[in-house]
């Protein structure tokens, strides 16, 4: 599937990771103690790969079986001595008694393209539909920072607020003073706006950005 398939764009969601998980009370905690023993996984493909690698290492043969459905509770019930499942926050995993031990890969939300397209002319569109997620992604991670500073502290205030590519700077009628414009991340806004204000700034504020174009 990889050989076939690129990797247009990360979306930002979705974020989770497929990790080898034991009981609480097995007293195991590496993932080759495992090896030699049963697997329940719903990604046998990928967990009897990585398993194969250990089994090469240490000379054993671990067992991956398949299972479907509610795979965190496959110790509980005597089907297996380890799981290979995917967990986002972990909550299901501990309510089931359970603990990780390894992580085989994190993954997100992405959107893929065919490596050999089959049509072309439709590239532009692909291109077209690539630029609007992009900017809807961004619109969600960054906010519009705007001030007010004396040219005097200019050199500083770019540092704190250096934008994606660079911080719009405008002349006002006081020559002494300059209005900056700049993206900055969601989620460090307070702290730039508590730096701006140190750094001499005023009139600061915030403009949520709807959507956008990066």
């Amino acid at each position: 599937m990889q050989s076939l398939t690129t990797e247009t764009l990360s979306l930002g969601f979705g974020q989770c990771k497929l990790q080898v998980q034991v009981p609480l009370s097995s007293g195991i905690e590496h993932v080759e103690e495992l090896a030699g023993k049963k697997i329940a996984t719903s990604f046998e493909s990928v967990a009897g790969d990585y398993f194969a690698e250990i089994d090469t290492r240490l000379a054993t043969k671990t067992v991956v079986e398949y299972l479907s459905g509610s795979v965190e509770t496959a110790c509980a019930l005597g089907l297996a001595d380890g799981i290979v499942d995917l967990v986002e926050s972990g909550e299901t995993m501990r309510a089931a008694g359970l603990k990780a031990i390894g992580t085989i890969m994190s993954s997100e939300a992405v959107i893929i393209s065919s490596s050999s397209p089959k049509k072309p002319h439709m590239l532009s569109v692909m291109e077209q539909l690539k630029s609007r997620l992009a900017g809807a992604v961004a619109s969600t991670k960054y906010i519009l920072c705007q001030y007010n500073i004396r040219r005097t502290g200019l050199s500083m205030a770019r540092k704190i607020t250096p934008g994606r590519r660079s911080a719009t700077v405008s002349s006002l009628d006081d020559s002494e003073w300059v209005a900056v414009s700049s993206m900055v991340e969601k989620e460090k806004a307070a702290l730039v706006m508590d730096e701006l204000q140190t750094a001499g700034a005023e009139d600061i504020f915030l403009l949520r950005i709807d959507n956008c174009r990066v």
